[in-house]
């Protein structure tokens, strides 16, 4: 007696997209130019740089590899040293505790930096907090990214509480990323540097095997335009995952368009 077993994803592969072999390309671009120098590319996370020497180093195990090649690095752009008070009145606010010691300008801070209403915290005195990025990432064929803490780097002096990420398809609902934190302990201060590690964005291909590829690309008209269709539909609606079959029936076939360099002259 013989069985045999046929494994069959239910899903076709969109017509738009690649022929399913080879890295899945992920585009990253940034939604504002001005100031868009403070903010590094996307770095891979990798444990090359440690030890290798010895053949069961944990450096060369292909699951610790496999792992590290599907999370990318984005870095915090501007010192950050804030504490959290309230008013006369109860309201919740922000200090910026570095004064006229801090890097940034405190009204460049609060543009960036903000408490979100009280009402919307998901736990009873346990402020929320979110930082606008311009970190844009797209891909032409169905990829998920998920916003993650970054358990992979230590961190000697821990913040007091919690990212707050999330997960979503990029190649239909491509989006600025936010990074929000629950404040668990708001009497202690959060404190970071221009450069400490923020979060990784995590990527999630429908074949599970290829590796992911992040290439910086251009933000061209077709990218904007299908931006402008889908930002602020969270103001309007509150499962904005029931929007995702509507997008991708109005969206361009490509939005990747890799950023060519001009190569440097030998020296």
């Amino acid at each position: 007696m013989k069985l045999s077993v046929t494994f069959e994803r239910g899903e076709e592969p969109h017509a738009m997209h690649e022929s399913g072999r080879g890295p899945v390309t992920v585009g990253w671009c940034l939604t504002e130019k001005k100031g868009g120098i403070i903010y590094a590319p996307p770095e891979r996370v990798r444990s090359a740089d440690l030890n290798r020497r010895h053949a069961k180093s944990a450096s060369r195990c292909p699951a610790v590899i496999n792992l590290e090649s599907r999370h990318f690095l984005i870095r915090c752009p501007f010192d950050i040293h804030i504490g959290f008070g309230r008013d006369d009145k109860g309201k919740g606010f922000l200090r910026n505790l570095a004064g006229e010691a801090s890097s940034i300008r405190a009204s460049k801070l609060g543009e960036k930096l903000h408490l979100t209403s009280e009402p919307e915290w998901r736990h009873p005195g346990v402020p929320t907090i979110q930082l606008a990025l311009p970190y844009l990432f797209v891909s032409d064929e169905p990829v998920y990214m998920s916003q993650v803490a970054p358990f992979m780097h230590y961190a000697p002096d821990p913040l007091p509480g919690t990212i707050f990420g999330g997960r979503f398809p990029i190649d239909v609902w491509p989006r600025p990323l936010m990074w929000a934190f629950e404040w668990h302990e708001p009497e202690k201060p959060i404190r970071i540097q221009r450069g400490d590690p923020l979060f990784y964005a995590m990527f999630e291909t429908t074949s599970p095997d290829r590796s992911v590829a992040v290439v910086e690309t251009e933000m061209t008209q077709d990218l904007e335009d299908y931006m402008e269709l889908i930002s602020g539909a969270v103001n309007y609606v509150s499962q904005t995952f029931s929007l995702f079959e509507a997008a991708e029936a109005r969206r361009p076939p490509r939005l990747v368009q890799p950023v060519k360099r001009r190569e440097r002259a030998a020296e």
